[in-house]
């Protein structure tokens, strides 16, 4: 079948209008949602995720990008949580080797004691990760540290410690996941949302959901559905039980993304403790480095959050106090911030379940919800949900592999490809190896191609998303995007007048992630 055909949207929506029920719909299509989504169909269900903007579009294209078991939780003594996660590390580096990189970082020890400390822990964390372990940790002097970060500050510097983890492109993952889901024959849909739960004699048997786009609603049938929207899961949960308690308490973090000047060489930076307790991380990534993060709590749950006073300043300051070359303020291409589903209290009357970093939720009515977690679990997390809903639906209990199963665009021999796109396609198209603005990767016929295959609808789509530029280089994100909008008109039969609206919108969004952020 013709790929573009396939992922067309009106074809899509004509699947959604059909009188049938789903084994499962997943609400949410962020790493949770598309977890749980592609272990489903994985299983053989009948599979349906709907996601009320794009995919990603919160928390899960806001991560550190790494892949890690956890050094905090190490710190914290959470061995078993630590294991799993580097389990889950290995699977990923496997399954999506495209988009999931092994990654060496280097932490600076700047007293006597902190090397044989730091050499023990670490030394644990490769032996907790044991067969799955990437490589050894190292002892450095402080000569071969500063070789490893020639920006780092050197003053009482008596050496470090270099191990490994792992780095990726979240957004990214999250649209091979999508493609993913189509592969094992279930159905995806951005700029869905789902309105309200569909009770029936007090269980919930489906969704009523609508096109964002044109308006159209629709009642959808279903043996089980999966509450996966991240910090939004209660709002779900009270569409079912208005005065439930709430169950996350969530926190936001933010990131900066500067010039690679700042932390030259291939090494990422770990300190392992800051004023908040927490770890600051500088990573090279998407040919720039990444500074982060915080850790905030937060009440309001903008679909756009924004850095809080003094945090910016916070990870600028820090970053100074290990980088003779520190960034300012005026160094900073792109600001994000992230919100963190922190498990919180929640309903005592429903039915739980812990497992170390998420919680899953069964309500009065049926509704699986699930959230916590991180990125790096989120194929235990998408498991462990798919198996309570089996329980709860009384569906065929089946077994997926998902441990195994290799993610849409991993290529069968090492690639240069960061993205995993299907190049022929790619360079077939019109466009092909013609950038859109000069300080960016993304050319034309990617542009077309984020239409055609990836079920991209606007520009930030394109510009945040099937590609990285907003967060990497937010001014030249804006200068692009007057002929990305241009071009997915052409695309998606799109007028003048919704160009210029969707240029005017996302030049106002760069300029919360640019200069304004900053």
């Amino acid at each position: 079948m013709n790929e573009a055909r396939a992922l067309a949207r009106s074809a899509l929506l004509a699947r959604l209008a059909e009188p049938r029920v789903w084994d499962v719909v997943v609400i949410g299509g962020g790493a949770t949602g598309l977890g749980c989504a592609v272990d489903a169909a994985a299983r053989g269900h009948t599979t349906l995720l709907l996601e009320a903007h794009d995919f990603a579009k919160g928390t899960s294209s806001r991560a550190t990008k790494l892949i890690h078991g956890g050094v905090r939780y190490l710190a914290q003594g959470n061995l078993a949580l630590v294991r799993e996660a580097l389990a889950e590390r290995a699977r990923l580096l496997a399954n999506a080797p495209h988009l999931v990189h092994p990654q060496r970082f280097v932490v600076p020890a700047y007293h006597w004691h902190e090397k044989p400390f730091l050499g023990l822990g670490l030394t644990l964390y490769d032996a907790l990760a044991g067969r799955h372990g990437i490589g050894p940790c190292r002892v450095l002097d402080a000569a071969r540290t500063v070789a490893a970060l020639p920006t780092l500050a050197t003053a009482g510097l008596k050496g470090g410690i270099a191990y490994w983890d792992a780095r990726f492109d979240d957004a990214r993952l999250a649209v091979s996941l999508m493609r993913t889901l189509f592969d094992l024959g279930g159905l995806a849909l951005n700029y869905v949302p789902v309105d309200d739960l569909g009770l029936e004699a007090g269980r919930v048997g489906g969704v009523l959901a609508r096109d964002a786009e044109s308006g159209a609603s629709f009642r959808i049938a279903a043996r089980s559905v999966i509450n996966a929207t991240g910090v939004w899961v209660d709002a779900v949960r009270r569409m079912e039980r208005p005065a439930v308690a709430a169950l996350l308490r969530p926190s936001q973090g933010v990131h900066l993304v500067v010039g690679r000047e700042f932390l030259p060489g291939e090494d990422a930076l770990l300190v392992p403790h800051t004023a908040d307790g927490r770890v600051l991380f500088a990573i090279p990534w998407q040919g720039s480095v990444l500074l982060g993060t915080t850790d905030s709590a937060v009440r309001e749950l903008p679909l756009e959050p924004t850095p809080l006073a003094g945090e910016v300043d916070f990870i600028l300051d820090t970053a100074a106090r290990y980088l003779r070359h520190a960034p300012k303020r005026e160094d900073v291409r792109s600001a994000f911030v992230g919100l963190r589903p922190l498990i919180g209290a929640g309903d005592r009357s429903a039915t739980r379940s812990l497992s170390r970093e998420h919680c899953i939720e069964v309500s009065p009515g049926g509704l699986v919800t699930i959230t916590g977690g991180k990125w790096t679990t989120y194929r235990r997390m998408g498991e462990d949900a798919v198996d309570t809903a089996e329980s709860v639906a009384s569906l065929p209990r089946r077994y997926g592999d998902t441990a195994t199963l290799r993610v849409h665009g991993a290529p069968e021999r090492p690639s240069d490809d960061p993205y995993g796109l299907d190049r022929p396609m790619v360079d077939a198209l019109a466009g092909a190896g013609r950038r859109v603005h000069p300080e960016l990767t993304l050319t034309e016929a990617e542009v077309r191609y984020a239409a055609r295959a990836e079920l991209a609808r606007t520009v930030e789509d394109v510009l945040a998303r099937r590609n990285r530029a907003l967060f990497v280089h937010a001014g030249a994100a804006a200068e692009a995007a007057e002929p990305v909008a241009h071009l997915l008109a052409e695309e998606l039969g799109r007028d003048r007048a919704w160009c210029e609206a969707e240029i005017a919108a996302f030049r106002a969004l760069a300029r919360r992630y640019g200069k304004e952020a900053a």
